[in-house]
């Protein structure tokens, strides 16, 4: 199988920039052309209703797909550099030329976006590729495999099915580049995996990402925005808001407001709004009702099992030992934290492993500075949360645990690509200074024009 995509990028195929467009295009086409079946699949798999699906599924990859399209001319172009005068004359250039065949391994939670997005870029960059989407999402999976089939030459983009085991025996293989979306213990395998064939891996996994609510927030808007972000997909979603740090004076205030506005965009009853997703399978639906201490349960904590339902649940006091903050929740549980001295918090947040999102409401351009200065996380918002992953030009990464390597627009492009160096030089002027025998005066000239003693 990887022989015949192998194949076909040493034919040189996929190089023009015709080629290129024309494979964005066909991609485009496809989605928008499918969008019916691709929010009934995402329903079949997860309960996800259709305005979510069509926002943060298709209109997603529409926009990179159309930015990737309008700007592949200029990303495509060598970057030039001045030479240095010690080097001249020379032209120096970098060379952006695809990696070969591309390995793409998604995730549940955003199964079809988060497996074509990396698609747009590797397509973009030239390359081929194999999509292996997540067995857990099984309608989503096959819908893929058929739209592809449908779309591309098998031995330009290639749809693997199946489990563990068909992973396994992908990442036995020796790719050009992997790139992984999921959780941080299976990035470790991956990553062990690549070692033994020094495959290069773009790892985008999760983390707590935390949200610090400032006396100086607007708490209507914050909780709010707090609400729609940590329960959009039923809180399935790798850079959701974690867990939430009040300042302590406003603590009760806040959670007055989170209630009205969890009641507010979800009803008095949550498991008969249309608008509220399920948790993907019953194993991930036990694990996240077992973080649920009784004694912090403030709201919510109702459930179903038969339909894989968890109400949307607050959680108060909670410390930082406590088994909720121990790992990534993944699902509708938002435990509450209180505060009283900014900068002790940024330090304390620092002392965890790295989260891939960040999130502050304020109004101070102090703490502002502070967040994004001193605060180390993949990405995030100021008074928002999530929005930043919408922007086709801004990188998208984790670092430490929450991941490594970025992508979406340019950024994407360069992952998939090799920056090749070249000089090109001239025999118009060639200095015999550079080559042996060495004379003392030469050597003592260039010490002088260097400083050196």
């Amino acid at each position: 199988m990887l022989q015949e995509l192998q194949n076909y990028f040493k034919s040189g195929a996929t190089l023009p920039y015709s080629f290129r467009q024309e494979s964005l295009s066909k991609l485009e086409k496809m989605v928008k052309e499918n969008s019916t079946q691709i929010c009934e699949a995402l329903y079949k798999d997860l309960h996800k209703p259709e305005q979510e699906s069509i926002l943060s599924e298709i209109v997603f990859l529409l926009e990179e797909i159309k930015f990737a399209k309008k700007n592949l001319k200029n990303w495509m172009k060598p970057d030039t550099f001045s030479t240095p005068l010690t080097l001249m004359p020379a032209k120096s250039s970098v060379h952006f030329q695809p990696l070969g065949v591309v390995l793409i391994i998604a995730p549940w939670n955003y199964p079809f976006q988060l497996a074509l997005a990396p698609l747009v870029a590797a397509l973009a960059a030239g390359n081929c590729a194999v999509l292996k989407p997540s067995e857990l999402t099984p309608h989503t999976s096959k819908l893929i495999f058929q739209l592809i089939s449908r779309t591309y030459s098998p031995d330009y983009v290639k749809v693997i099915e199946g489990g563990v085991q068909e992973t396994t025996s992908l990442l036995e293989q020796k790719f050009d580049h992997i790139f992984f979306t999921g959780s941080t213990p299976v990035g470790r395998i991956v990553m062990q995996a690549a070692v033994k064939n020094l495959t290069p891996v773009t790892l985008e996994l999760g983390g707590k990402s935390p949200v610090i609510v400032c006396e100086d927030a607007d708490l209507d808007l914050c909780a709010r925005r707090l609400v729609w972000a940590k329960f959009y997909n039923a809180g399935q979603t790798c850079v959701a808001p974690d867990y939430v740090f009040i300042h302590e004076s406003l603590k009760d205030e806040f959670i007055k407001k989170l209630i009205k506005e969890i009641k507010n965009q979800f009803g008095q009853e949550a498991q008969k709004s249309q608008d509220f997703s399920r948790i993907v399978n019953p194993k991930n639906w036990s694990r996240v009702l077992d973080l649920i201490d009784p004694s912090t349960l403030i709201y919510g904590g109702s459930s179903d099992q038969e339909t894989l339902y968890i109400e949307p649940t607050l959680l108060y006091p909670v410390q930082w030992d406590s088994l909720v903050m121990k790992d990534e929740i993944f699902g509708p549980l938002l435990p509450i934290l209180t505060f009283s001295d900014f900068s002790k918090l940024i330090q304390q947040i620092n002392d965890r492993p790295r989260p891939l999102s960040a999130y502050l409401f304020s109004s101070s351009p102090k703490k502002h500075t502070e967040f994004i200065e001193k605060l180390h996380f993949g990405g995030g918002c100021i008074n928002d949360l999530l929005i930043h992953l919408g922007h086709p030009e801004l990188p998208f990464g984790g670092l430490g645990e929450s991941g490594m390597g970025s992508y979406h627009g340019v950024t994407g492009f360069k992952t998939m690509s090799h920056a090749k160096s070249i000089m090109r030089r001239y025999g118009i002027f060639d200095f015999s200074a550079r080559y042996a025998p060495y004379e003392s005066k030469t050597l003592n000239l260039i010490k002088k024009l260097f400083g050196l003693k």
